[in-house]
């Protein structure tokens, strides 16, 4: 049976090649909603190598497993950026933290909004700007129909695998939007496409 996304997706000429060459989507939901966020801090405006080498330094820091926000609190911020973090991204994640524990900042009502409440909610708090909120709502609650224009590589990588040359925000938005309602599946097509670009 071939999944609803899928026939979505291609409907688009550019994206069936993809899929023809990427396969089935494997995007993973994280479990725990904190470990989500933190993750989207930690990976913040940095390329996706030098990310995922923090996050693990990261998860060695406390063990090999993700920290609770009690565990964090039990460190400053000197020690978190001897993981790799930088001084802010630190006070971001001590903060942040600090908000769970207080119950200021509380997944569980996220289950039940829209997608732009969320991101309205989670954009009050310092260190989280949309791109940030957008990565939690695929990441962490799993949202199907996401697509984070701030994300550089997306971007660059409709540019490149849909030969544009210098496109506007509407040309862009005009190829996602033939993804609804599954944004999320075609940004991730997009950034495992590029990977495979001489194929498409």
């Amino acid at each position: 049976m071939v999944e609803d996304y899928i026939k979505i997706l291609q409907k688009d000429r550019i994206m069936k090649k993809i899929i023809q060459n990427v396969g089935p989507c494997t995007i993973r939901k994280i479990p725990n909603p904190f470990e989500a966020l933190i993750d989207g801090i930690i990976t913040q405006q940095i390329s996706d190598s030098a990310g995922q080498a923090i996050a693990l330094r990261f998860r060695q820091f406390f063990n090999g497993k993700f920290p609770t926000p009690q565990m964090i609190l039990e460190h400053n911020e000197i020690e978190l950026k001897s993981v790799g973090l930088s001084r802010m991204k630190s006070q971001y994640i001590l903060d942040i933290s600090q908000k769970v524990i207080n119950g200021e900042l509380n997944f569980k009502k996220f289950t039940k909004l829209e997608d732009e409440e969320i991101i309205s909610e989670l954009i009050k708090i310092r260190g989280i700007g949309r791109w940030t909120a957008e990565m939690y709502l695929i990441f962490g609650l799993g949202r199907k129909d996401i697509f984070p224009l701030g994300d550089l590589g997306l971007i660059n990588g409709i540019k490149k695998i849909y030969s544009l040359n210098n496109p506007d925000i509407s040309d862009i938005k005009n190829i996602s939007n033939k993804w609804k309602p599954y944004r999320t599946f075609g940004t991730w097509y997009i950034w495992k496409g590029v990977k495979n670009f001489q194929y498409v």
